[in-house]
């Protein structure tokens, strides 16, 4: 940005600037009037150009207070409905497009986790005479009649059986009744901890906040247990925490980034020799990395500590087979994400850039316009990919027949506007245009390897979970501590992300502990079901 020059601006007032222009009609421009106008032009082009960047600024700190409802192209440039859009015939009718089906109810199959309650009819069964006509016999219809009722309850319940004792009046023995059969000596199920898991590391609900709620109830659960019974699992649930760091270091692609966190103990612990050099380095960081191993299978992993997300997976990647080729990682152009040895196909996040162009569309509509309705072209490609299901070999030919012709344009289109000076590269919109120039190849790496994507917004999608932790707990206590989120946040997400119930899986690795030790790989979100099914038939996990 060009530095404002060193006059005093108040010296020189309106009503001499318009005396100036009146005499510049009638007479050619004296020096000294030359060298008033054009300093005033300078000033008043500079001034326009921190006000389009302040106004991008504050775009964007609106956003962060108030939060975006959408990036979308049709609402960021504030389209019509009838607008033309990528090219299409403005005659064409919007009402092809399909309407959102549903009322926004849950329907029965929505409750996937209650309890199901077969009632059978009181007064017919199967064949019986019908009532009312007395001629035909009724059978039993293939969906029942669904009534869902939903209850409220602590998120932690508790059971209290009450064995009756009776004592002899003669000899005084004691008889106490045998509890029910499952109800063992332990008093905390291994439901317990994984609840507990899921609210605080999952959902950011604090030890403290779940300890009055519970009180609430009636079911006291005091936080330092709940951290007792946190600490105790951890060994039960390691061993599936490294074999999945196993399996992500052999995945084809990688996504990595990270977001600040906080941890008391660094500011009081006395680090050893070896770590004096770590300690130089003062910020502390989650970095968040998602790996997908094979199609329909993709796993997390969270790291907590002074190292950067570069540092983390070079660190991961020291686990990866060395037959392997190189994986390929998606990551936005911050130098901290590609820090450390690492032998990756770099591909950076096209989200990131074209964001910096939604943060100045109101200074340059017109010329964001142009870049946001071509990345509108190629994220629809790759959604129809997406919906067809395609193999990543035959998404990389939609890429390259649709999708790099309008990339190539794009291209041609931003060196353009440098090349002819239709943009100053110091202003708002130059510095957009710069950023996606300097980083093209890794933007468009999607048009040349097969699984590259196209953003890194899954990732971002998981660091939200360390986020939520952060603003409601606010920091961890320990290492040991920023350890277990980690280990609980990595088998939570992963198994979200592959379609399980997390809750379920964190008790069955709790009470198959022994197993899971034994096998761990037959013990990933993906396959553990099968591995139970196999246990209670008898049979050898595969």
């Amino acid at each position: 940005m060009k530095k404002l020059p060193q006059i005093n601006i108040s010296e020189i007032s309106v009503d001499r600037l318009t005396s100036i222009i009146e005499r510049a009609k009638i007479a050619p421009i004296a020096n000294e009037d030359f060298s008033i106008l054009k300093l005033a032009i300078t000033t008043l082009s500079i001034l326009t150009e921190e006000i389009r960047a302040k106004n991008a600024s504050i775009f964007r700190l609106k956003k962060l207070l108030f939060g975006a409802s959408t990036e979308k192209t049709r609402e960021v440039l504030k389209e019509k409905k009838s607008d033309k859009v990528c090219g299409a015939d403005e005659s064409s009718k919007t009402t092809n497009t399909k309407k959102r089906i549903g009322h926004g109810r849950n329907g029965v199959q929505a409750y996937q986790g209650a309890k199901k309650i077969q009632i059978t009819h009181k007064e017919l069964k199967r064949g019986d005479c019908c009532p009312d006509c007395g001629k035909g016999k009724v059978y039993e219809q293939q969906q029942p009649v669904s009534l869902i009722r939903v209850a409220g309850m602590a998120p932690i319940n508790a059971e209290i059986y009450e064995c009756e004792q009776l004592r002899c009046n003669c000899c005084g023995t004691v008889f106490t009744a045998k509890a029910p059969e499952g109800v063992g000596a332990k008093k905390y199920d291994e439901s317990v901890s994984a609840m507990i898991g899921i609210l605080k590391y999952s959902c950011g609900v604090p030890f403290n906040r779940l300890e009055k709620l519970q009180a609430g109830f009636g079911i006291p659960l005091p936080a330092g247990t709940q951290w007792d019974l946190i600490e105790k699992s951890v060994e039960q649930i390691e061993p599936a925490y490294k074999e999945l760091m196993q399996q992500s270091a052999q995945a084809e692609v990688l996504h990595n980034d990270d977001t600040t966190m906080k941890i008391l103990g660094y500011d009081v612990e006395v680090l050893s020799e070896n770590r004096k050099e770590e300690r130089k380095r003062t910020g502390c960081f989650t970095t968040g990395i998602i790996a997908k191993i094979k199609e329909g299978i993709r796993t997390a992993l969270f790291y907590t500590g002074h190292k950067h997300a570069g540092e983390n997976l070079a660190e991961l990647l020291e686990k990866r087979e060395k037959e392997l080729s190189s994986p390929i990682q998606m990551c936005d152009a911050l130098s901290r994400n590609v820090m450390g040895e690492l032998k990756t196909i770099l591909a950076n996040c096209m989200a990131h850039a074209r964001r910096r162009f939604v943060d100045v569309v109101e200074s340059f509509p017109e010329e964001c316009k142009v870049v946001l309705e071509a990345l509108k072209e190629v994220y629809r490609n790759d959604e129809i990919a997406r919906e067809e299901k395609m193999t990543s070999e035959e998404r990389l030919r939609l890429h390259q027949e649709k999708s790099a012709p309008v990339m190539k344009r794009l291209e041609e289109w931003l060196r353009k506007q440098f090349d002819e000076k239709k943009v100053e590269p110091n202003s708002t919109l130059g510095d957009a245009i710069r950023y996606m120039l300097k980083h093209w190849t890794e933007l468009t790496l999607f048009l040349r390897e097969p699984s590259a994507p196209l953003d890194n917004n899954i990732c971002e999608r998981a660091l939200k979970k360390a986020i939520l932790n952060r603003k409601n707990s606010y920091f961890y206590k320990t290492e040991n501590g920023a350890r277990v989120g980690d280990m609980y946040m990595s088998l939570i997400y992963t198994a979200e992300l592959n379609g399980e119930n997390s809750f379920e899986y964190l008790v069955a690795l709790q009470r198959h502990s022994d197993e899971v030790r034994k096998n761990s790989a037959e013990w990933m979100p993906w396959n553990y079901r099968k591995t139970l099914a196999n246990l209670k038939s008898g049979s050898d996990p595969p």
